[in-house]
Formats: C-alpha cells, structure tokens, sequence
C-alpha cells in the first residue's frame, strides 16, 4: 500500500534538518519577531535553489513573475524600509526606478551576471538590516516613510514577514511549475 502524504508540507525533505521554524514561540517580541522574518528569508532561498538560468523563468502566464524578479524585489524592499526609511540613508531603489517601476521583475534574464548581482544585493540588504535590527536599542525607533507616514521598527518587521510570507506563496507556484518541487 503506497503511504499517504500531504500533497506539499512546510518542512524539507529532511525536517530534523530544517531548523527555520524552530525559534521562540513565546517570550519577548524582539526574539519571535527576528527568528520569524529570519525564516521567511531562509525559505525564499529554499525556493530558488538548485536553480541558475531557471530562476529567471516566468512559469505563472500571464505575470511577469520570476525567482529572480522576487529576489531583486526583496533587495529593494529590505533597502527601502531598514536602509532609507529606518537609517535615514539616501539609498535609491537597485532595481526599479520611476521611469521603470517594475525593472526588478523585468530586468531580471537568465544572464549569470544578472542573477548573481540579484543575489549579491539581496544578501548585502538582508545583512544590513539584521545588523541594524541587533543595534537598535529598541522596537519604538521611528522612521518616516512616503507611504505609511511614521513607522516603527516593530511594524517593520512585522510588515517585512508579511511581503515575504505573500511572496514565499508565489514562488511555490512558480517553483512547482519549473520542476514540480513542492512544500520546501
């Protein structure tokens, strides 16, 4: 008799090995809420990896939507929020300008130059931000943002789980349609 599984689970193939979800459920704030965006980062990586030229692929017609495309919106969103929005530097967008507001998702080709700049962004911003998260002296800090007005570092976080927790659930989709791969 063939064994039933769920049709996509949360954990890798190996789920002792998964360490992302094994954080603080309870206690204080700071911990929970960095071991929680911490885990969204390290599930986007899941969801592109073993890919090169692929990442690049939009499988979900008719959005322009690619791994890649979601890794070069996610350097620009972490840049935006904990770089010019919390520190205050003049930091411009890498990816998408006025006049192209959507070259993250279309700029991003199979060229491996491309996907490794792409890459080295993402990494660079999310080191920025983990670094400036651990010498805030507090979740209160403010920064102020053309968007929302007045934000703090707390609802930075919290707003930075949401955009990757909304743009994990897409790269399922287009990382099923690439190979078939599911629930990583």
């Amino acid at each position: 008799m063939a064994s039933l599984n769920r049709r996509a689970e949360l954990f890798a193939t190996d789920a002792e090995q998964d360490a992302r979800f094994s954080g603080p459920a309870t206690g204080d704030e700071r911990p929970m809420l960095v071991d929680l965006l911490t885990a969204q980062r390290a599930t986007l990586e899941m969801k592109c990896a073993g890919l090169a030229a692929e990442l690049s692929e939009r499988s979900v017609e008719p959005s322009t939507l690619s791994l890649l495309g979601l890794v070069r919106h996610l350097a620009d969103v972490e840049r935006r929020w904990f770089r010019r929005v919390l520190a205050g530097q003049d930091a411009p967008p890498l990816f998408s300008s006025k006049t192209h507001p959507d070259g993250d998702f279309d700029g991003a080709t199979s060229d491996p130059a491309v996907i490794a700049a792409g890459w080295q962004a993402w990494r660079t911003e999310v080191a920025f931000a983990e670094r400036f998260v651990v010498e805030a002296p507090h979740l209160d800090i403010e920064g102020l943002d053309s968007w929302r007005g007045t934000v703090s570092l707390r609802w930075v976080l919290l707003h930075m789980i949401e955009e990757y927790a909304r743009h994990n659930g897409h790269a399922d989709l287009i990382r099923e349609r690439i190979d078939g791969a599911r629930g990583m």
